[in-house]
């Protein structure tokens, strides 16, 4: 029986990615407290707007629990604080001493581990180059020393837009409302709204939303980002997160590998207050109420060089077709699959190993290009929804000869393939690689981590290189930023210890300053070597951010009236 959640008390974007529930626009917005009593009123008025995980009604349907239903907004308006934000609403030095090392020190402090800056530079260096040069000011000027200054980053809203009626790529005016209501709201609370957003510092706010493309005459949001790739197949569902019924499908692929098929993972990875997998309560800071139904969420503006992308993505296809023999077309679209461990539709590798595969594929489910451009749209987006484009494992391809150990959505959820009793080589019975059936994902269950937020940039009909602004608002949330995010970041994305690569980073995500490397391997029965190519460069460069608290209903009224007692 899975958990019973109280969704009036949690945040609406803790249990929904919202782009995935037709809100394709986003807005984020940033605040400082000058004082406790002005920090207090805002915090106060915003948070009667909040959008909590009370579910949505759905047509024809009786829900279960009609108090846990809520009509489905126009806009969602949700709350982050950073600590600085904490310390400056003056919480009790007993409850802002329990909260963890890597909250209280930021995202800023800790660039070191997650890639953000050189490792191979000292901290003294780092600083004397100016490390985060290339940061947005607002980053740039935020948490500069460890002292209370005016540029930190309090507080974080975010706003999610549906489409505007009878139309396809506008955002409903209800975003550009809430979002007066908000400065409004600032102004007559004596909060300081932070501008500094973008290259130039020139915008209020971070913009977002989805990729659009030209469909058969009309521009419609899709789920790519901008190198290309279908992006957010794979999110996790935890238990209380939905109905049983929608849990039962959506959990296909989602959830956690553990001998009696795919099963929900543990509230407790992603909401405090609740069991995790290690069936204990996650630490938490006192009172006990103030941080139940609460998460941690990076902020993390993801910046994405796609001039260079391409170039690379070129020059090794242009090598990869005559060491392969095969066409331009198919040596690049199979390096681009190779890479990230998906086809550029999202058609995983783990099923569909090869180019031919894909392309029969694809025409099999009928989003193959000789499909009218609408109805491949949407029948591209059925597979996608599906438990068919999330339904494998990795224990049966501990070679990678399908999907290689160092592809990108290997590392970042790598579901069965730690499973101890994995082995390599091949099994002398069969002359095949080892396959374990029976594996678990039971060293990745704690390493889990939500994905929200959505890119930002032009559309994808426009022209784009290095210099464009483009990339993805990631937001990151889970109830351990060091166990689950800080982990993930340094040590699968950023080394490759545990998928046999060595030194070689994430081919999408990693620093490719010194080690440049992605090895594709090859079955031996094809004939064909393995190929590894050895031009990467970094193509996803973070642009700031900051660590930020997500609290409950409970603990936002609790900040409110001052009234958080540790005692």
């Amino acid at each position: 029986m899975t958990r019973k959640l109280d969704l009036n008390d949690i945040q609406g974007n803790v249990t929904r990615a919202y782009g995935r529930y037709s809100f394709p626009f986003a807005r984020y917005y940033f605040f400082h407290f000058p004082d406790p009593a002005s920090g207090r009123a805002f915090v106060d008025k915003v948070r009667t707007v909040v959008t909590t995980a009370a579910r949505w009604p759905k047509k024809d349907q009786k829900p279960e629990d009609p108090s846990m239903v809520q009509p489905k907004p126009d806009c969602t308006t949700n709350i982050a604080l950073s600590f600085t934000g904490l310390l400056a609403l003056g919480l009790p030095v007993r409850t802002l001493q329990a909260f963890p090392d890597e909250f209280i020190e930021g995202m800023k402090a800790r660039a070191f581990i997650l890639g953000d800056r050189d490792p191979g530079e000292t901290e003294r260096a780092a600083e004397k180059n100016k490390w985060d040069a290339h940061w947005d000011p607002i980053w740039q000027n935020n948490r500069t020393s460890s002292a209370p200054a005016e540029g930190d980053v309090h507080m974080l809203v975010t706003l999610n837009a549906q489409l505007a009626p009878d139309t396809t790529d506008k955002p409903h005016p209800a975003l550009a409302e809430r979002a007066e209501w908000l400065l409004e709201a600032a102004r007559k609370a004596g909060v300081r709204h932070l501008g500094g957003i973008g290259a130039k510092g020139d915008e209020d706010y971070q913009s977002a939303s989805a990729v659009f493309e030209n469909v058969g005459g009309v521009n419609l949001p899709t789920r790519k980002e901008h190198f290309g790739f279908t992006d957010g197949i794979g999110d996790p569902v935890f238990e209380g997160q939905l109905s049983a019924e929608d849990e039962a499908k959506a959990v296909v692929g989602r959830g956690k590998l553990m001998g009696e098929g795919w099963q929900p993972l543990a509230t407790g990875e992603f909401v405090l207050g609740h069991p995790d997998e290690s069936q204990e309560l996650p630490p938490t800071a006192p009172p006990y109420e103030f941080m139940r139904n609460g998460t941690f969420v990076a902020f993390r503006k993801l910046h994405e060089n796609v001039g260079t992308f391409d170039r690379v993505l070129k020059e090794e296809a242009k090598r990869y077709a005559n060491v392969a023999n095969v066409g331009d077309v198919e040596a690049e679209e199979t390096l681009r699959a190779k890479m990230c461990g998906r086809w550029s539709d999202g058609v995983p590798l783990a099923k569909v190993p090869t180019y031919q595969d894909w392309r029969a594929f694809q025409k099999q489910h009928k989003f193959d290009p000789d499909t009218p451009d609408l109805e491949a749209y949407k029948n591209h987006d059925v597979y996608v929804r599906s438990g068919e484009a999330r339904d494998f494992r990795y224990a049966d391809d501990m070679p990678g000869y399908k999907c290689p150990s160092g592809a990108h959505i290997r590392r970042v959820n790598t579901r069965d393939y730690l499973d101890p009793l994995n082995k390599t080589g091949k099994d002398p019975e069969t002359g095949k690689p080892h396959e374990n059936p029976d594996a678990t994902s039971a060293l990745n269950k704690r390493r889990r981590i939500l994905r929200r937020g959505l890119p930002y940039g032009p559309s994808n009909n426009e022209a784009k290189d290095d210099s464009t602004e483009q990339g993805v608002i990631m937001l990151i949330m889970c109830a351990s930023l060091f166990r689950q995010f800080e982990f993930v970041q340094q040590q699968w994305i950023q080394y490759g210890l545990d998928f046999h690569q060595g030194n070689n980073t994430c081919p999408l995500l990693g620093r490719h300053d010194r080690h440049k490397r992605h090895t594709i391997p090859e079955n031996p029965e094809s004939g064909k070597p393995p190929y590894v190519m050895s031009k990467l460069d970094t193509f996803v460069e973070c642009r700031g951010g900051d660590y930020f608290f997500v609290p409950s209903m409970t603990a936002l009224r609790m900040m409110a009236m001052g009234i958080v007692d540790p005692t």
